[in-house]
């Protein structure tokens, strides 16, 4: 059983806080969910996704996130609790959906959980997705530790239903990805059956029922916000004339400044967790006596302008700062320090040593900048294609483990936007430039949003080709699966296999290749006869994932390979033209690392002088 289901209330477990949101959302007893994955968020769904199989629960990978939340809102419709779980970015694919959904409403609670990424560790922006609160009207919620992400996750159910409105559950990587002991309470029971009564007059958008239902939104939304302002997750803490509003992770950094500061007895502090609508008559409660406020927030200045605002509709006029060029900045995250540094400095106190953390006797950390995987079918890939048109071409990549060929000495990334970019902006480039273009992506994203691109690039008879890196999984955010992934290996049954070369035959696209990547003669030759084509013509690089065929139940031991010191003429052909991690330099000689070659062997096609061959076994 998953450890997840566990039905034993009052017992306390150490959680990821995604973990946590799982874990309350079975709590909640959520009867349906969607997803496409995307980190920070990944691990809510593969928790949901694996229980699924051992319970009612439904949980899908969906090929988008605007198709996770439309599949999870005709499920709310009917009744049920259902959950969209995506990362900040997805929340731009599905806020078509979003916005509309708004107006027409659920009867089951929907829970759409946003995980922002300040910093940017995986993401292509650090977009803050509060805002999405204000475009669509819809309640926020935004928790500080993951106990307080699973309680959050059970009263955003409760809110939705109270309100008949999908709700945002926002968090950050900091709370994703920290470890909290955590208290089970009880388990729900799921209602997995729902009901549909029709009402055209409701759930049929034409201009005329939008009209109305724009009413029900904002009369929804003046709900939203009493319950906001009486809100116990909004809670001041604290007395004196020195004020703080906080939110999220950095109320936790706040806690930790103030008593190390020695500013309890004068200071108080706002904590903000139901976010949109903002509690305004909190805040101006809470501004009451202060000479002077600071707003601690990641990202953008959102709640210090809705405090400012709150302010000024108060007639108080005392300072109150948050982002700026002496304090906090709206890039990346914060941290302890960080915040301590500029409390300290916003009051006017001397900042206290903090005792250093010794990093003696620790090995030092090898720099080396990202890089694809030793092994990676990717790296073969490429080094085809640069092998044929070296710089003469364009090369729009997309999102995914291949966006790492962007560092020399592959190079192979020159234009990235967001998921899907490369097809469409492959048409722009080849159009206005009249070059080779060759246009890169994953195959779960060639799901997500690359086919509308492609019927586009048919349809007008654009001239590109595209290569779609099919390694049989989402590999970048944890092996997920998508539609082309057969899942029975994995002991999942049920599931059909969408086949990608059928998909893009039958899309239109009359030259279509199907290659191996790790045979770099016979693929750089379908690259020659790809690019000559006077069309749309596709590659399909099909080769699986090396890291992922390790977890598969027939995976094959492979032979690590090693330099012939006899042979070798050091020329470092190997190491300059593909880069792979597995080769090191001892005594100024190439050396390669056989805990970390994986046996692709294509370093050995390379080399001139046969000099990488397979480590013999005893």
């Amino acid at each position: 059983m998953h450890k997840l289901l566990t039905d034993s209330p009052g017992e306390k477990m150490l959680m990821l806080g995604n973990e946590a949101i799982a874990r309350g959302a079975i709590e909640a007893g959520v009867a349906f969910g969607a997803t496409y994955p995307g980190t920070p968020s990944s691990e809510i769904s593969e928790y949901l996704f694996r229980i699924s199989h051992e319970t009612d629960l439904y949980f899908e990978y969906s090929t988008n996130e605007k198709v996770a939340l439309e599949i999870a809102a005709g499920a709310a419709v009917c009744g049920l609790r259902s959950m969209a779980v995506m990362k900040h970015v997805g929340m731009n694919v599905a806020a078509d959906a979003l916005m509309t959904l708004a107006y027409v409403g659920v009867r089951g609670g929907l829970v759409i959980v946003c995980a922002d990424d300040p910093f940017m560790f995986s993401s292509q922006n650090e977009q803050d997705n509060r805002y999405y609160g204000k475009l669509s009207g819809l309640p926020i919620l935004e928790p500080s530790t993951g106990d307080e992400a699973k309680e959050m996750v059970k009263y955003a159910f409760d809110l939705s239903e109270e309100l008949k409105e999908p709700v945002i559950l926002r968090t950050t990587t900091r709370i994703n990805h920290s470890s909290f002991v955590v208290e089970l309470g009880n388990i729900r029971r799921r209602e997995t059956r729902g009901d549909f009564e029709k009402n055209p007059f409701r759930y049929v958008t034409v201009p005329a029922v939008s009209r109305n239902l724009h009413k029900l939104l904002l009369q929804n939304y003046d709900k939203a916000l009493a319950t906001a302002n009486r809100s116990p997750w909004n809670r001041i803490s604290g007395d004196g004339k020195w004020g703080i509003a906080c939110n999220g992770v950095s109320y936790n950094y706040v806690q930790d400044a103030v008593k190390e500061l020695g500013i309890s007895e004068r200071t108080k502090v706002l904590r903000v967790g139901f976010s949109h609508p903002f509690p305004n008559g909190l805040v101006q409660e809470f501004l009451k006596g202060c000479e002077r406020v600071l707003v601690v927030e990641e990202g953008e200045p959102y709640m210090e302008e809705s405090v400012k605002a709150a302010a000024q509709e108060a007639g108080c006029t005392i300072s109150i700062r948050g982002k700026g060029d002496e304090l906090f900045s709206r890039l990346f995250e914060f941290d302890p320090a960080l915040v301590r540094r500029n409390v300290a400095r916003f009051f006017g106190l001397s900042e206290p040593m903090s005792e250093s953390i010794s990093a003696a006797g620790l090995p030092e950390i090898p720099q080396r900048p990202p890089n694809l995987c030793a092994g990676c079918p990717h790296r073969a890939t490429f080094y085809s294609v640069r092998k044929v048109l070296g710089d003469d071409a364009i090369y729009p990549t997309d999102i995914g483990c291949y966006t790492l060929g962007l560092l020399p000495p592959l190079s192979m990334a020159d234009f990235l936007i967001c998921m899907g970019s490369s097809v469409g902006t492959a048409a722009g480039f080849a159009r206005a430039t009249g070059r080779k273009v060759v246009a890169f992506i994953g195959d779960s994203t060639f799901f997500h949003s690359g086919l509308p691109g492609l019927v586009s690039a048919v349809h007008h008879n654009h001239n590109f080709t595209l290569v779609i890196l099919d390694n049989g999984t989402t590999a970048m955010t944890g092996h997920q699966p998508h539609p082309g992934v057969d899942l029975r290996p994995l002991g999942f049954e049920g599931y059909s296999t969408v086949d990608i070369e059928t998909v893009v035959r039958g899309l239109g696209v009359k030259h279509v290749t199907v290659v191996e990547p790790l045979k770099l003669k016979k693929t750089q030759e379908a690259v020659k006869e790809a690019v000559e084509f006077k069309g749309v013509s596709v590659i399909i690089s099909r080769e699986i994932c090396p890291l992922y065929a390790k977890v598969l139940p027939d995976a094959k031991k492979t032979r690590s390979f090693h330099v012939a010191e006899a042979k070798c003429a050091n020329h470092r052909v190997c190491i300059n033209d593909l880069g792979c991690p597995a080769f090191y330099l001892e005594d100024d000689r190439v050396k390669i690392n056989e805990n970390v070659c994986i046996g692709c062997a294509v370093c050995a096609q390379i080399c001139p002088e046969n000099a990488i061959l397979p480590v013999k076994t005893a």
